[in-house]
């Protein structure tokens, strides 16, 4: 029910809230990039470093046209690179990341989106048809592990991964490593042997979990389930990109 109701809420296609937006990116997506941060986010996740994303329509209200003229500033910057939409969770705002990404379409920009397909198909297939490359942030492959880390509905992202392999859009998977929770090797196995038989995975980046965002919980007031928890050491990140090497996938 709150899924649903945060799309209706964000249903708006020609003004969207933006968070932030960081220029000269090199992480989300291939060259350099501009990448948009969108407010709004139902998910949750105990390991998120942006929870001020969260609240549905706070930040910078703008035109989807006037973002886009912002962001033709870095043309000559941007222009062996592209612009990336993230979050929050940009499939929420999805008719105004519809509309901005179809100018950045009609400008020939490459475009990318990264989300954790919390968003059902139908909705989703409108923004995913403008889009070059999908960041696909994998929480898991069970509810129930899910359930520990976010409210999300595995499912919804699973099924948008096999839409853009019926599409060969490019994807590239994103899974956090975190201490007992997703960073389990008998896990991490099955996850790697699901992700082979997909074609369009380009790349599977795991990302090990940091505490960078804590304080950001300790500002907005919210309890922080990872405070005792420690970042992943190099030998248990060593071990889980070999279990992903060993399944033949191009590991970051």
């Amino acid at each position: 029910m709150l899924a649903e109701l945060s799309i209706i809420v964000f249903k708006m296609g020609e003004f969207g809230w933006v968070h932030s937006i960081e220029s000269f990116s090199t992480l989300d997506g291939p060259g350099v990039r501009v990448v948009i941060f969108l407010q709004g986010c139902f998910l949750n996740c105990i390991y998120c470093h942006n929870p001020d994303t969260w609240q549905q329509q706070v930040g910078g209200k703008i035109h989807f046209r006037d973002l886009f003229n912002k962001i033709k500033e870095y043309e000559g910057y941007i222009k062996n690179g592209g612009v990336t939409l993230s979050g929050g969770e940009p499939l929420l705002q999805v008719d105004f990341a519809r509309n901005f990404l179809n100018c950045c379409k009609e400008n020939q920009f490459h475009t990318a989106i990264e989300t954790a397909g919390s968003v059902e198909l139908e909705k989703s297939r409108l923004v995913l048809e403008k889009t070059d490359l999908l960041i696909l942030d994998l929480k898991g492959l069970n509810e129930v592990d899910c359930k520990k880390i976010c409210k999300i509905k595995i499912e919804r992202a699973i099924e948008i991964l096999k839409y853009c392999e019926k599409q060969k859009k490019p994807v590239w998977i994103r899974h956090v490593l975190v201490p007992n929770y997703t960073l389990n090797y008998n896990k991490l196995k099955n996850i790697a042997k699901f992700l082979k038989k997909f074609k369009v995975i380009q790349r599977v980046e795991l990302l090990p979990f940091h505490k960078m965002g804590e304080y950001k919980w300790e500002e907005l007031n919210f309890f922080y389930t990872l405070k005792e928890i420690n970042p992943p050491t190099e030998e248990e990140i060593k071990n889980c990109l070999k279990i992903f090497e060993d399944e033949g996938l191009k590991i970051y």
